[in-house]
């Protein structure tokens, strides 16, 4: 048997963009033991892709160990830089399949576009080496919810950066209004996010039981996003676990277009992405500045329309499709 290696060592919304190149490989190579280097804590979510035979705990590229056989492909889903070519090529492996990059002339591979959507990127990688990859599969099989908030709206406050996140005043006052709505709603957001958390639920009387930033493990996190009616979220991996569920969104989308790691153009009637047409740096210390061209008003519009709109009958559907939506 043979092995494959793949290094994806990032964050949970970089794992789901690769979800169908790896369910690719899984088709092209159905024989073979396919081993993901990526990190510990998302595990729970590498199960629910179902396409991997193992996986190899690590934080980064820098921290992989492979212990095993020498492998017969090594994958490079990890990024442009020479990073994780340098751990790929330790391996030994018979053949590397990656992007092209300067520091390793010799390993053929095509040419990154940085402009290229994520999802796209990998599946066309792929297909240089006669792979055919499916674009659409991207849905995950939600996870049983221990404690069920059915239909609530979401509210994730968390963010990689300080550039990918909203006010907290702005949040307090979207989640002010769909209270008066008579909405149910929850905020979550990880454990160095609670104590914001719970100052936005202060700011809009939101009572603290409603707050599940840092009481979560990502497995009932992800199932608190397949059950909910709406998730609101800036650019962050709970926005792609919602794309995986078929859950509705409104994004809010600064420094980063949506154009590269927003939900694919291709799927109907779920999305609303809200972005002010501004790059900026996606890891500065402050909230981007075209990100705060996005208002309460163009929120809480976005929200009421997605919270109405009708499904085609007899397949949750909706009539429109996917709404990319310049403010400022």
């Amino acid at each position: 048997m043979a092995v494959v290696l793949v290094l994806r060592a990032r964050g949970l919304g970089d794992l789901l963009t690769a979800v169908p190149a790896l369910r690719a490989l899984r088709r092209a190579r159905t024989g073979d033991h396919i081993a993901l280097a990526a990190p510990p804590r998302l595990k729970p979510i590498v199960d629910l892709i179902a396409s991997v035979d193992e996986m190899i705990s690590t934080a980064g590229p820098a921290g992989m160990r492979w212990d095993g056989p020498t492998p017969a492909l090594a994958v490079n889903l990890h990024g442009s830089g020479p990073e994780g070519l340098v751990e790929l090529t330790r391996t030994r492996p018979d053949r590397i399949l990656t992007y092209r990059n300067h520091a390793f002339p010799d390993l053929p591979g095509p040419e990154w576009e940085p402009d290229m959507h994520d999802v796209d990127r990998w599946c066309h990688l792929l297909e240089t080496d006669g792979i055919t990859a499916d674009r659409r599969n991207l849905g995950l099989v939600p996870p049983v919810a221990t404690t069920s908030h059915k239909d609530c709206v979401v509210v994730h406050i968390g963010a990689g950066a300080p550039a990918r996140r909203w006010p907290p005043d702005r949040f307090a006052a979207a989640i002010r209004h769909l209270l008066v709505q008579g909405r149910e709603v929850v905020i979550t957001g990880d454990e160095f996010e609670r104590d914001l958390a719970l100052g936005i639920a202060a700011r809009a009387g939101l009572p603290v039981s409603r707050v599940l930033a840092g009481e979560q493990n990502l497995i009932e996190l992800a199932a608190t996003v397949a059950e909910a009616a709406l998730v609101v979220s800036g650019d962050t991996g709970v926005a792609h676990l919602a794309t995986a569920f078929g859950t509705r969104t409104v994004l809010l989308f600064g420094p980063n277009p949506p154009s590269r790691n927003g939900p694919p153009p291709h799927l109907l009637g779920r999305h609303v992405v809200l972005w002010a047409g501004q790059l900026g740096d996606p890891d500065a210390a402050s909230p981007d500045p075209g990100l705060l061209k996005i208002g309460v008003p163009e929120v809480v519009n976005a929200v009421d329309k997605q919270l109405h709109k009708r499904p085609w009958p007899g397949t949750g559907m909706d009539r429109r499709g996917q709404q990319f939506r310049r403010v400022g």
